[in-house]
């Protein structure tokens, strides 16, 4: 498999996980808390998406590098692939967050 597409795979399921993980741990604290914890996990989720997507990108400095690279020395092959790179990131994190809001609104069917 290329380098290029593995990154993304992983890319995105950085992304997915982050946001996931965050809002199930914040679910928890939230029933230790007696607090809502849907309602809690939704609202985690929703806010977190932008700190998924960075985690996911990791070195942000090599992609203004490759930026950079792109624009000042015409290799604009690499602005392409770090685009690509940011809208995979994006793309799992806002896969993340509808899967847990898919989460909350089954708990709302259920509960009634």
């Amino acid at each position: 498999m290329p380098q290029f597409i593995a990154g993304l795979i992983n890319n995105f399921l950085i992304a997915f996980g982050v946001v996931l993980g965050a809002s199930i741990f914040a679910g928890i604290g939230a029933i230790i808390t007696d607090h809502p914890p849907l309602k809690t996990m939704l609202d985690l989720a929703g806010s977190i998406k932008l700190w998924a997507m960075a985690v996911a990108l990791g070195d942000t400095f090599s992609s203004f590098a490759a930026i950079e690279k792109g624009l000042f020395e015409g290799e604009f092959r690499s602005i392409i692939k770090q685009a690509v790179m940011v809208l995979t990131a994006i793309f799992g994190a806002n896969t993340g967050y509808y899967f847990i809001k898919l989460i909350h609104r089954c708990g709302e069917l259920w509960q009634s």
